[in-house]
């Protein structure tokens, strides 16, 4: 469409309008100017999405030279304006160039590299020509299923694979014919080995969520992957955080990486309320009962550093008459996926949880994020609380600091030039309690 759009202009005028363009030109001779502007007219041939679209303002999806399967996939998911990863990410993307992605949690980095693959692909070739690499089973089932609604007319197959799940199921629906493979590392690796995983048709890579997945121990993983897939391949890393682990792979394994930083200086999302209170460790409980008493948290996720907390404060919530489940790594992924079903379906309105769902949980309407450990790395704080205020939205984030977690959460606030706003505990009634004031 783009390429016909130049071809239905006369040569002359394309030259004449390049010439106009070309102040410095104009004391020149006339031969020179057109010499000069018939080598521009190539340059813009040799890539027409880049000259069609370096100058249009990019607000929505129908600003982006994507086919009209896509669109109404796009238009039926409710989906028009772009957020800033989207309009900055995308077109470079749809060129085949590498991006490096850095935007705050919950503002569309799925659809900045889906949308671009999905468009890029040939569903005629039954081959893997896509690859998206995720940290967690959560990330990957949640990836995997958005992918499949951007796919929907363009008719790619979508995959996901991750441990915790029969490995039989994944190598037939391989056998079956995929176009794109969502996956984490150990599982891949494993389909790899097998040989029931071909890697040499990709077209495609994308990291997301990079320095949680480097974070985790799995970077000679990540590498021997990347080392599997074809050179020339296109390769797009997205993450809340860029650190330099995440730098060493990008310089190792991309081509000229085009750098897209939005709100590099500001990580937590403007539209988030953020408070904190300092109370003395065993006094947390109460605290938290206090918040959990105001009946408009719809929806909240309670982060804990482990596994014991997370299932002790789970089992004190549920006495309490809370409809609440935890969820960490100890449980089996029918039991984690049940739980997360539950939450999504309102059957509960909270989840007690590890770090393990802090990367990935996309899911509307929660309300609340409430801290009640202050994590040991400053950045999870900024993954845990991304779970709301996400699209747009407006979301309230609270932590609960014992004097013990002070150093930590001081680093956590060193990071974000948003205000986190200090409430006082209650020394009157409860009916006086500040804690009101955290709505």
């Amino acid at each position: 469409m783009i390429k016909q759009s130049f071809f239905n202009v006369p040569l002359p005028e394309i030259l004449l309008n390049l010439f106009i363009r070309q102040k410095p030109f104009l004391s020149c001779h006339i031969n020179h100017a057109i010499t000069k502007a018939s080598e521009a007219f190539r340059d813009i041939m040799k890539n027409p999405v880049a000259e069609e679209t370096k100058n249009m303002q990019i607000q929505s999806f129908k600003d982006l030279p994507l086919s009209g399967e896509v669109l109404k996939s796009i238009e039926e998911l409710g989906f028009d304006s772009l957020f800033p990863i989207q309009a900055q990410a995308m077109i470079p993307l749809l060129e085949g160039k590498d991006v490096i992605g850095q935007a705050q949690t919950g503002t569309g980095k799925t659809a900045a590299f889906g949308v671009p693959m999905v468009q890029r692909l040939n569903r005629e070739i039954r081959g893997v020509q896509g690859l998206i690499l995720v940290p967690t089973r959560e990330l990957a089932v949640q990836v995997a299923e958005q992918m499949a609604l951007f796919a929907k007319y363009a008719k790619l197959k979508v995959l996901a694979v991750y441990g915790g799940e029969s490995i039989n199921k994944q190598i037939h629906a391989l056998a079956s014919g995929v176009h794109i493979v969502v996956g984490t590392p150990g599982r891949l690796i494993d389909l790899m080995e097998r040989r029931v995983l071909n890697l040499s048709s990709v077209k495609i890579v994308v990291l997301d969520e990079a320095d949680r997945m480097l974070d985790m121990g799995f970077t000679e993983d990540v590498e021997y992957i990347l080392s599997k897939t074809p050179k020339d391949r296109q390769t797009s890393l997205f993450s809340a955080t860029i650190e330099q682990t995440v730098m060493r792979v990008c310089n190792r394994y991309m081509k000229n990486p085009e750098k897209i930083l939005v709100s590099k200086d500001e990580i937590a999302l403007t539209q988030m309320k953020q408070f904190y209170t300092v109370v003395n460790q065993n006094g947390k409980f109460g605290a938290l009962c206090d918040i959990l008493h105001d009946d408009r948290i719809d929806k909240a996720i309670i982060f804990c550093r482990t596994r014991r907390e997370t299932s002790r404060l789970s089992d004190q919530l549920y006495r309490k008459g809370c409809r609440v489940q935890a969820l960490h790594a100890g449980f089996t992924q029918a039991q984690r996926d049940r739980a997360i079903s539950d939450f999504k379906a309102g059957r509960l309105n909270l989840l007690v949880a590890t770090d393990v769902a802090a990367r990935g949980l996309d899911i509307e309407g929660i309300t609340h994020i409430i801290n009640y450990d202050v994590p040991n790395d400053a950045p999870v704080y900024f993954h845990r609380i991304g779970r709301t205020a996400r699209k747009g939205e407006d979301g309230t984030a609270i932590t609960l600091v014992s004097y013990g977690e002070m150093s930590n959460f001081n680093q956590i606030k060193s990071l974000t030039k948003t205000k986190i706003e200090e409430i006082k505990p209650a020394t009157a009634t409860h009916d006086d309690s500040p804690i009101q004031s955290f709505y």
